[in-house]
């Protein structure tokens, strides 16, 4: 059986996201390069830990990763992606509201799921087939499943920025050990990887 891993992006100081998340600024009003840069501006440096991202057979996120569409699906939302997702395999959206699959191109099917995470967890083991699972955020979706030991490997992606507020890895989640697998650091980002003990 696979793993059930995350990736996130992270400043300094732990936040995933700034304030004021929205569709005009989908991380909040910081730059999003500080965070992100590193994917795009340094890719060939750090494209294993890039690649190992959608590596799984199946995906799950919140629903605020999905979109900013609050409440009632009441406009014709389909991510942030365009039509070929980097997914390509089944992605469980948690969300409080009723939604039927979407599927797009390259295999990937958005599947909605309003019974909770470990609903989500059952039907992601199901799609993946023995293959690892990602839990792809954001924050407050990996607190949850950290919160209820189902993370097994932890990947983050520190940046050397400070953002000071916004949503942070980690609150939340009750006192536990980790135990550090990896290190590796680069010109933009320093990657951590922490296994459950």
């Amino acid at each position: 059986m696979g793993i059930v891993f995350s990736d996130l992006a992270v400043s300094a100081d732990g936040f995933a996201t700034g304030l004021d998340q929205r569709e005009e600024a989908p991380f909040g009003d910081i730059d999003e390069t500080w965070l992100h840069g590193w994917m795009f501006d340094a890719y060939e440096e750090n494209r294993a830990e890039v690649d190992a991202i959608v590596e799984s057979g199946a995906t799950i996120m919140g629903r605020n990763m999905f979109g900013p569409v609050r409440g009632e699906w009441d406009r014709d939302w389909r991510g942030w992606w365009g039509p070929n997702p980097p997914y390509h395999n089944p992605v469980f959206v948690l969300t409080h509201f009723p939604h039927d699959p979407i599927e797009m191109e390259g295999g990937t099917t958005f599947h909605f799921v309003t019974d909770g995470i470990h609903s989500a967890m059952d039907r992601a083991r199901d799609a993946a087939g023995g293959q690892d699972i990602s839990i792809a955020g954001g924050a407050r979706t990996v607190n949850q499943f950290l919160a209820a030991g189902l993370l097994d490997e932890l990947r983050l992606h520190i940046t050397p920025c400070i953002l000071g507020a916004g949503e942070r890895v980690f609150d939340g989640v009750p006192p536990q050990q980790l135990e550090r697998v990896s290190v590796r650091a680069t010109s933009l980002v320093t990657h951590v990887t922490y296994r459950r003990r």
